[in-house]
This record gives structure tokens, C-alpha cells and sequence, in this order.
């Protein structure tokens, strides 16, 4: 790509980062782990980055508060770029397949951080009601 057409469709990585609510550092780290590598960059060397980068990058920030490793990240990044190419149907139904372990995994872990809001809120008005007005 690299020109100049092409970089004016691109977002610089301030751009994204202030978007999708993430530091430069932890944008720039998730490319070198390969989980969102810059699709360009300019002739300044500036990376740049699509729109299906940034929903990458949302998707990532979306699955770390649940506990999720980038390991784990990282394969579910797979199976959806998998699941948006040509596959065969067994390998299709395998990738499905394991989405679905995912989802509920990350049901699983939305029910426990659910408890815990609700522990928490409990304590809270526990000890509200101990201090009074």
C-alpha cells in the first residue's frame, strides 16, 4: 500500500488509541505479539490502521478484563479471521465449534463477575448501614 490514497483511508495510532480507549504502548505491544499488527504505515514509518484493526483492538480490550490470556486472544482472532475465509465445511464446523466454547467460557466468567458486583454491593450497603447518616 503505502500510498498516499491509501493512507488517507488509514488511522495513525494516536488516532486509534484515543478511539478505542487504549495506551500507544499496549497498541504498539499487541502488534509485536501478533495480535493486531499495523495493516501500513506511512512513509514516515507511522503505523497505521484499519477499520477491522480497530475492532480487533475492541475485541481484545473487550476479552482482558475477563481473564482471557492473548494466547486465548489470539485463537479466537483466528477462528473469526478462519470463519470469514473459504473453509472447508469439517474445518468450518470445528472452528464453529470452538467459538462456542468461547462464548460460553465468557458466559461462565460474566456469571462470576456478576456474583462479585453483587458481594460487593452488599457489603457495600452492609457497612452504609453501619455508619448511618
Amino acid at each position: 500500500m503505502n500510498t498516499v490514497e491509501s493512507e488517507s483511508a488509514l488511522r495513525q495510532i494516536g488516532d486509534v488509541a484515543e478511539e478505542v480507549g487504549l495506551s500507544l504502548r499496549t497498541i504498539r505491544y499487541y502488534g509485536e505479539v501478533g495480535l493486531v499488527p499495523p495493516s501500513d504505515h506511512t512513509h514516515g514509518g507511522f503505523r497505521l490502521y484499519t477499520d477491522q484493526d480497530v475492532r480487533r483492538l475492541l475485541l481484545i480490550k473487550h476479552m482482558k478484563p475477563l481473564d482471557f490470556t492473548l494466547e486465548e486472544i489470539g485463537e479466537a482472532l483466528g477462528i473469526l479471521d478462519d470463519l470469514k475465509s473459504d473453509l472447508p465445511r469439517a474445518k468450518r464446523a470445528e472452528r464453529s465449534e470452538r467459538l462456542r466454547q468461547i462464548v460460553s467460557l465468557t458466559q461462565e466468567r460474566v456469571t462470576q463477575l456478576s456474583k462479585q458486583l453483587r458481594a460487593a454491593k452488599s457489603l457495600i450497603e452492609t457497612l452504609t448501614s453501619e455508619v448511618g447518616d
